[in-house]
């Protein structure tokens, strides 16, 4: 892939809630040489009105990578795959009936690519253009298993070798089905951060949030 031209203006993103719809870096398919602000929450082109999109959105943060193919709000964009960058993600290990937030990263702290689904929407009434995504999810792998251990599912995540392939036009429903599979976590790695990421009224965007925190009890999770 050639050096992408960003056409966002680039501020560093910490944390981001998926719940605040916020805007994130996208490379599509059909413009994979650009970077492009797209909102976190997948508004089907073929929704009806706003009402309608923002009930969707709430329920399109994450796509199952097993049910693309099927629901009706992500089939029409199977075609229509996008790129997520992030450098990082967060997830909730459960111990002792309370939740720790964990880090998730390479290793080598590179950025990597959530594989996503876009959509553009156009708001009947206004003529506004709503550009958004979804990220897909997998099983998780072993490292992700102990971190998530509720639910035990993990974004797909794509090394800088893979984007090419995934951003492919007009891969068959087996190809991309298999590329929708749990890195290898020998190059990841999760640590433990601190709570204020669910503390209310604070501002969580903030380089603190990424900060090790070591809390004794997980010593025997």
């Amino acid at each position: 892939m050639q050096h992408a031209e960003w056409e966002m203006p680039f501020e560093p993103v910490y944390h981001a809630n998926g719940f605040d719809f916020p805007l994130m870096p996208v490379m599509t398919g059909a413009e994979p040489n650009k970077v492009q602000a797209y909102r976190w929450g997948l508004i089907p082109s073929w929704t009806g009105s706003l009402t309608d999109a923002d009930k969707l959105r709430t329920q399109t943060l994450n796509a199952r990578g097993e049910t693309i193919f099927t629901k009706p709000a992500y089939r029409s964009s199977v075609q229509q795959r996008c790129l997520v960058l992030a450098d990082g993600f967060f997830e909730w290990m459960e111990f002792g009936k309370k939740k720790y937030p964990h880090l998730v990263q390479l290793k080598d702290e590179s950025v990597f690519a959530f594989a996503g689904l876009y959509s553009h929407w156009t708001d009947k009434e206004t003529g506004e253009v709503f550009r958004s995504f979804t990220i897909i999810t997998t099983d998780a792998n072993p490292l992700m298993a102990r971190i998530h251990n509720t639910k035990q599912r993990m974004p797909v995540v794509l090394p800088q070798a893979l984007w090419n392939e995934w951003l492919q036009p007009e891969l068959t429903k087996e190809q991309i089905a298999a590329q929708l599979h749990p890195i290898d976590d020998s190059i990841m790695e999760g640590f433990p951060i601190s709570k204020r990421i669910t503390t209310r009224g604070v501002d969580t965007n903030v380089p603190e949030v990424r900060e090790r925190v070591d809390y004794p009890e997980l010593a025997f999770a």
